[in-house]
């Protein structure tokens, strides 16, 4: 493909993706089998879950914004190290596969300041398309379209582009599903427009959960996040991640880590930001909710902090999440391989 092409097709994703919205519409799909996911737990050669951490410095250039062309390559690289591929597309294909459906489930709470970066989401849905998923098969989704305008997102519903659009324009079935403490309605758009889910969260601080980032960033897609937020939001953000609606279709984590907080999250506070210029990459969410975590309090230490845990706050659901109950991956550092590149 010429450079040409790419720059093209890079284009064309970046004006769907921002701009005026637009009436939502769309059909239903059938659950696929899961392509078997390249993590720690299926692969022979290691019993570690592999957490990549992609850094560039040279992300935003000179300016504030960051580079498209770089976030692709970053995004190319995190791939690549986490299924040990020389090409990114062998990577996008060992996760995807033609006929597949895909969310991808951003985090835009925070407004422009603290949100999934666009670019970010351009590149996935670039390498998705050239893996062989066909563009009115990716849907980009949060809770709120109003919230996806406002970090910079295009509202669009067209049957033959990429899709954006939040649950306010489809609505929540009308059933509950339940495991363990939490009973909620589940997004239509997470049980009817993809049988793959891509987690695309925000790395940052929670004022009540400690760290909101992988597994908190399933609140989005329920009716009644609130009633989840006592006791820092344990055992609820580990019971959510336990719904097989959730679980079947959980196919990787990339963390935006371009811009992360340290302080006075979930809303954006620009005085405890920093340009982290990174991705945090899984298939396993609790490995890199705790890598993230530790990250978050380096940063912290680093600015004459307290822990989360000194403030009573550590957020102790990601442990819930690695137990002998839920089992949804690992918080053990003796069994997170984190591949810096």
């Amino acid at each position: 493909m010429s450079a040409a092409h790419n720059g093209s097709r890079r284009d064309f994703l970046r004006r769907s993706l921002t701009g005026a919205a637009l009436l939502c519409a769309g059909g239903a799909t059938d659950t696929l089998a899961v392509v078997q996911p390249v993590t720690a737990e299926s692969g022979a050669a290691s019993a570690k879950s592999r957490v990549v951490v992609a850094r560039d410095e040279l992300l935003r250039g000179s300016g504030a914004t960051v580079d498209s062309h770089r976030m692709l390559a970053l995004v190319d690289r995190a791939m690549q190290a986490l299924c040990g591929c020389g090409d990114p597309l062998a990577a996008w294909r060992k996760l995807v596969r033609p006929g597949d459906t895909v969310s991808l489930k951003v985090n835009t709470l925070g407004g422009r300041g603290i949100s999934t970066n666009v670019q970010l989401v351009t590149a996935i849905c670039e390498r998705l398309q050239e893996a062989g998923i066909k563009p009115g098969e990716i849907v980009i989704w949060d809770r709120d379209s109003e919230e996806l305008e406002r970090a910079g997102y295009r509202i669009e519903t067209g049957n033959n582009r990429v899709r954006c659009f939040g649950t306010d324009r489809v609505g929540y079935e009308q059933e509950l599903s339940a495991w363990g403490n939490v009973g909620s309605c589940l997004s239509k758009i997470l049980t009817q427009y993809g049988n793959v889910l891509i987690n695309v969260p925000v790395l940052k601080d929670h004022d009540g959960a400690g760290v909101t980032i992988a597994l908190k960033n399933m609140y989005g897609i329920i009716h009644n996040p609130n009633k989840y937020h006592p006791n820092g939001c344990n055992p609820y953000v580990a019971d959510l991640n336990m719904l097989p609606e959730i679980r079947s279709r959980m196919r990787l984590t990339i963390c935006d880590a371009t811009t992360a907080m340290y302080e006075g999250g979930p809303g954006y506070k620009p005085e405890h930001s920093w340009n982290a210029n990174a991705l945090l990459v899984s298939t396993d969410p609790v490995a890199l909710d705790h890598t993230g975590w530790q990250m978050i309090e380096r940063k912290r230490a680093e600015k004459g902090l307290k822990t989360l845990k000194a403030e009573e706050r550590e957020p102790s659901y990601i442990a819930t999440a690695a137990d002998g109950e839920h089992r949804i991956g690992t918080n053990d550092p003796k069994k997170i391989s984190i591949v810096e590149v």
